[in-house]
């Protein structure tokens, strides 16, 4: 063999040896939320990562960090667009100041149960608004899960606006949570949600809203004697991967969007079904639960939900009526 001809069949070799590395490339995302690891949301994400490492024959691993590990709520988001971060949980209040419209569905009220949130959740309205957030953003919406209703918790009976004048009551950071305390005279304060508890226990706050689930995984129930039936929200995460990551599991993209989906529509039923049955839970842990008359709250937010101020546009708020 001459020596050119043994040059000839390394370098084949070398190349057959990289063309089989490169099939076979193995890529690891960062998924990051805020909740705990008991929470159906965290669970589900485990269960997606394990189906997808399973589905790309390992080429795609997917590393859950709970419990704000690698930032809270507003940290994630931009984690997101700088790199940081592959995949979040994140609610549309939050992104809302990247796309304003894909937050309608977290306004007050303005959802009307379970049913209606399945039906926005195949609409080609949601599929606009997430196209319209990736244009924005370069990140994409894989996904809606379901959130659950929001309810005041509180050390007294919340049963009309009046119970809430005044009332300092944590809510999220961001603008929309806001609507809802101003419209009833309520003293609003936005906090990260992983020092809701100890501002409850310590008395930094009055109240805080929660669906019945969160309330339970949080165990707010340990220091707040009511709860409020107000369902004044009924809450969405998104789950959100940035482009980035997505191009870097080149044809496995495919396996990622079909499983977070799958995932996602996972969560929600189990949260669902859990709001079917705490309210019974809670009154056996001695809790107080006031059903509420929802009227005299629904009329104070109404004339907001239409006004200036709104990011969606009045077609975006009648078509989500409709349907």
């Amino acid at each position: 063999m001459t020596i050119r001809n043994f040059a000839s069949i390394v370098a084949a070799g070398c190349f057959a040896l990289a063309g089989s590395t490169a099939a076979f490339a193995q890529e690891t995302l960062k998924w990051a939320h805020v909740y705990e690891t008991g929470s159906a949301y965290h669970q589900v994400a485990e269960w997606a990562a394990d189906e997808i490492k399973e589905r790309t024959e390992g080429r795609v691993e997917i590393n859950v960090f709970p419990a704000s590990t690698l930032g809270k709520e507003v940290e994630i988001n931009e984690g997101l667009g700088l790199g940081a971060v592959d995949i979040i949980y994140t609610g549309p209040s939050f992104v809302e100041r990247y796309y304003g419209p894909i937050a309608i569905s977290d306004y007050p009220f303005i959802m009307r149960g379970w049913d209606h949130w399945l039906s926005y959740r195949g609409s080609d309205l949601f599929s606009e608004l997430s196209d319209g957030y990736h244009d924005a953003t370069g990140n994409q919406v894989m996904g809606l899960v379901y959130y659950g209703q929001r309810h005041v918790t509180s050390n007294k009976p919340i049963l009309s606006p009046a119970d809430m004048e005044g009332l300092k009551i944590r809510v999220p950071n961001s603008p929309v949570m806001l609507m809802f305390p101003n419209a009833v005279g309520a003293n609003p304060t936005p906090m990260a949600f992983s020092e809701v508890y100890l501002a409850l226990q310590q008395g930094v706050v009055d109240a805080q809203e929660n669906p019945l689930p969160t309330i339970q995984f949080k165990k707010f129930y340990e220091v707040q004697t009511n709860i409020n039936l107000t369902g004044h929200i009924l809450n969405s995460l998104l789950v959100i991967a940035s482009d980035s990551a997505l191009d870097r599991v080149g044809d496995d993209a495919a396996v990622v969007r079909e499983v977070l989906d799958a995932a996602a529509l996972k969560a929600s039923e189990e949260i669902n079904q859990a709001e079917l049955d705490l309210v019974a839970w809670f009154r056996e842990q001695g809790i107080t639960v006031n059903e509420v008359d929802k009227a005299p709250f629904q009329d104070a937010v109404k004339p907001m939900l239409t006004g200036e101020d709104v990011p969606y546009t009045m077609e975006h708020f009648r078509r989500l009526g409709e349907l």
